[in-house]
């Protein structure tokens, strides 16, 4: 950390973001960019502390100035929410809400609004003192943290880096705007849309004909209060940065032919070398199971493979099913799948010898296998 470092950077990124607006509880919607109280939430978040411990943490971070950059805005998606279905919503003497016709309990539904695949440069910048607290709370968070709502976790780490830069505006424009990978187009002018909060000065004492007025200066989180804080809109230039090393995603693999010759002769091989004996409970087997799929098809490795009854086999299948398993799968010569594979075995067995025991019991008395049930 550089004991100079007046200004944190956070880059805030993830499938879903949602950050505050002043609107009503069953219609959430959410603002074009992160708010004050969002960020000091997220930090907050960060040092482990509660919505009512956070309450002397405020008046420091309320003195950093914030500034956001909007690197991808994202697509506006809503989504449909219900609160209380099969619970009931309290009413203020504390009883359940009911509908007044039904009686029935009442449940809420609302709409709440996010941004999807959108990308955030935010700055915070003041007391060097306090941006060296603020980096490293997002250094070693205590708890997880958020993009606005806790259904909403970052795809990349929050924290990206400490500067020194004069202003805000600086500091959002000297960090090149970097592509996800070498499909992501810059700017179509070099310039980015930016929030910058202002501040008077013996300069500029008077609020600029420009400016807006956001309400999310935290004063508590419990109950929520929010001052008002001004905000200009600006445009910055920047330069384009190295795309993140992101590979692209693998193409699909085509369906894997376990007829072909190939196949075959790596079965047989290594039926052979386990002497046609199931790894997992020695008896004799007639199949292999894949350990994994990576050069399913024939150009399987004799490690790739293991030998197992049908018993074991299907046990195996059904737990992989229930893990929802990529290309690796279980090895069931791993001391941590056997217990697992032991008691789906035992269901396996058990059901079939019912199975079994019915359709006999229906063949010989001439019985249909529903008049049996």
């Amino acid at each position: 950390m550089t004991e100079a470092s007046n200004t944190v950077l956070l880059r805030l990124e993830g499938p879903l973001q949602a950050w505050g607006d002043p609107s009503k509880f069953v219609i959430r919607r959410t603002m074009e960019a992160p708010t004050k109280s969002g960020i000091i939430g997220l930090i907050c978040c960060a040092k482990g502390l509660s919505r009512k411990e956070a309450r002397h943490e405020l008046p420091d971070l309320n003195r950093l100035a914030m500034g956001v950059r909007i690197d991808r805005p994202g697509t506006r998606w809503w989504d449909y929410h219900t609160v209380g279905a099969h619970v009931g919503l309290l009413t203020a003497d504390g009883k359940i809400k009911r509908t007044a016709s039904t009686k029935q309990i009442e449940t809420l539904v609302s709409r709440r609004e996010y941004l999807c695949d959108a990308s955030f440069l935010a700055v915070l910048q003041g007391d060097p003192e306090i941006i060296g607290r603020v980096q490293i709370a997002l250094e070693n968070p205590r708890w997880p943290v958020y993009l606005g709502r806790k259904s909403c976790p970052p795809s990349r780490p929050v924290f990206a880096g400490v500067s020194t830069n004069e202003d805000l505006p600086s500091a959002l424009r000297l960090q090149p705007w970097a592509p996800r990978d070498r499909r992501d187009t810059p700017p179509a002018d070099g310039t980015l849309l930016c929030f910058v909060e202002w501040r008077p000065s013996a300069e500029a004492p008077l609020i600029p004909d420009d400016s807006e007025v956001w309400y999310d200066t935290p004063i508590s989180f419990d109950p929520p209060v929010h001052d008002p804080r001004v905000v200009r809109r600006w445009l910055v230039g920047v330069e384009r940065g190295a795309a993140l090393q992101r590979p692209l995603p693998p193409r699909p693999r085509l369906r894997a032919d376990y007829g072909n010759s190939e196949y075959q002769a790596r079965r047989d091989q290594r039926l052979e070398a386990d002497r046609h004996l199931c790894v997992f409970c020695k008896s004799p087997a007639t199949t292999v199971q894949h350990v994994t799929y990576r050069r399913a098809g024939g150009d399987e490795s004799q490690d790739d493979l293991r030998t197992l009854c049908r018993y074991c086999h299907d046990a195996v299948t059904m737990i992989e099913y229930g893990h929802g398993m990529g290309l690796d799968r279980i090895n069931p010569e791993e001391p941590r799948w056997r217990e697992p594979i032991l008691e789906k075995r035992r269901e396996i067995i058990h059901f079939r010898s019912l199975e079994t025991r019915r359709r006999h019991l229906a063949t010989d008395d001439g019985l249909t296998q529903e008049e049996v049930e």
